[in-house]
């Protein structure tokens, strides 16, 4: 069974939610049968997701059934969640019971299928998708703007990336992870399927870091380890989080973008003097999360590291023709290979019947550089994506965004601190920011809206980007 779910102490509790939802390993194994009996194998389910017992239960009970599920957050934009609904078709859409109303053009008198745990599965088409044997979940390349550039995982990935990050962290079936990350985001994802491999119980939340009962659930539950992009690092740094006793708290792991060095060095001591583990890790959407970690006796050491490749994987770097860089310090494009690495992209319906088309190796896109002790440091990105707050963002998509709703020239740029957006109207920069704000979910803090007079262009009609600050 997917993550050899069936290997564990049936009556052990496998995840608990906000409202105390608890599903024990043979609920899950129930569930799962229920599904089979309900659903047809190899359709397509568009899953909106919560941090809740009910997302991730249909979730498991996809993979389990040879549905194959686009992750998506239920909180996403209506018209980015129709336009996707439009280009993909799914056959079924599985989205909180309570929110069905809100969703009621996009469901039509679709049929309900399935109802448990807070969450309905409802038959929208009746249409089959063809697909690949190997295809088993869809994640978008930059959920938060809803891109309809997806990636395709396989079990084997989903499942091999679990197992070596377990391993890496030695998880035993005594973690208690607090799991606040979004499910839908790959790293979130990452969480629930390391634990869940091991037999562990998983606490979700959809409380953010800020509020009391956060706390109080880390608390009353016990967590054992908790994961967090570098925007929520700062936040506990905020919080005096540092002063709290939370004697059952052992592991503090990061990834998702980089901490500056004084907030990497200040959690590393913290976690030396406090008798827990900081971890550093690094991965991407295509790699099934994490690719890398920096062992935690290494972080005083290697301060800003994202230190070495996960078990079964491989790091390398690339000069500017695509040849790997031999030097035991060099300084390139950073690559991987390992059975973590997904199987390629789809941007229509008929590339799910696509096979692997990475081969178990990608590109990140990511200039970093290798010491004489091997372990790696990320500098700088080729590609057009920033992570805000720890989402990863396309900035092309959010051009086509505020061009297409607003009529706007515009370019966006940015670092993982912030976004900056230069427009050709300078009496919209505040529309443009509320609208990318809540297009994205995003706090407005993080947009910066400039105006310019006029895009810096080259004779090609290529955009100078070297010519705007950021």
């Amino acid at each position: 069974m997917f993550l050899g779910i069936e290997k564990h102490r049936k009556e052990k509790t496998a995840f608990i939610d906000d409202d105390k939802n608890t599903v024990t390993y043979q609920g899950v194994l129930d569930f799962c049968h229920t599904y089979s009996k309900n659903l047809k194998r190899r359709s397509l389910l568009f899953l909106l997701c919560q941090n809740a017992a009910g997302a991730v239960i249909n979730y498991l009970a996809c993979l389990e059934n040879d549905i194959v599920p686009l992750l998506l957050n239920a909180s996403m934009d209506e018209e980015l969640l129709a336009a996707l609904c439009q280009k993909y078709k799914p056959e079924y859409l599985c989205i909180p019971t309570d929110s069905i109303d809100k969703h009621r053009a996009l469901l039509g008198d679709g049929n309900i299928i399935l109802e448990q745990y807070r969450y309905s599965v409802i038959e929208v088409s009746s249409v089959s998708c063809p697909m690949h044997d190997k295809l088993a979940l869809l994640m978008s390349t930059s959920g938060s703007t809803g891109s309809s550039k997806l990636v395709r995982y396989s079990k084997e990935n989903l499942e091999a990336n679990a197992r070596n990050v377990a391993k890496v962290f030695e998880w035993t079936e005594k973690e208690k992870p607090i799991c606040d990350l979004p499910m839908n985001y790959t790293m979130g994802l990452n969480v629930i399927n390391s634990h869940l491999i091991v037999g562990a119980t998983v606490v979700l939340t959809d409380y953010n870091l800020m509020s009391p009962d956060y706390w109080n659930i880390v608390k009353q539950e016990q967590c054992t380890n908790f994961t967090g992009v570098p925007f929520s690092y700062s936040i506990l740094a905020k919080l005096r989080v540092q002063k709290m006793e939370l004697p059952y708290l052992t592991t503090l792991a990061e990834g998702g973008g980089r901490l500056s060095e004084n907030e990497f060095r200040m959690w590393a001591e913290y976690a030396s003097q406090h008798g827990k583990r900081f971890f550093a890790t690094f991965g991407t959407t295509e790699t099934s999360a994490r690719m890398a970690y920096l062992p935690p006796h290494l972080p005083m050491e290697k301060t800003g590291s994202i230190g070495i490749a996960i078990p079964e994987g491989e790091l390398f770097l690339l000069d500017e023709d695509g040849k790997e860089l031999k030097e035991i310090e060099a300084q390139g494009e950073l690559g991987y290979r390992g059975p973590n690495v997904t199987l390629g992209y789809a941007v229509c319906r008929e590339d799910f019947q696509s096979g692997d088309v990475f081969c178990g190796e990608y590109h990140t896109g990511d200039i970093a550089r290798r010491d004489q002790d091997g372990c790696y440091y990320i500098v700088g990105r080729k590609s057009r994506f920033i992570k805000l707050l720890g989402m990863r963002v396309s900035l092309d998509e959010c051009e086509r965004l505020i061009r297409d709703k607003m009529q706007i020239e515009n370019i966006c740029m940015g670092t993982d601190d912030k976004m900056v957006i230069y427009i050709t109207s300078e009496e919209r920069c505040d529309d443009v920011s509320h609208f990318i704000s809540s297009k994205l979910r995003l706090y407005r803090s993080v947009f910066d809206v400039r105006y310019i007079k006029e895009i810096p262009r080259s004779e090609s009609g290529k955009v100078l980007y070297q010519q705007l600050a950021v």
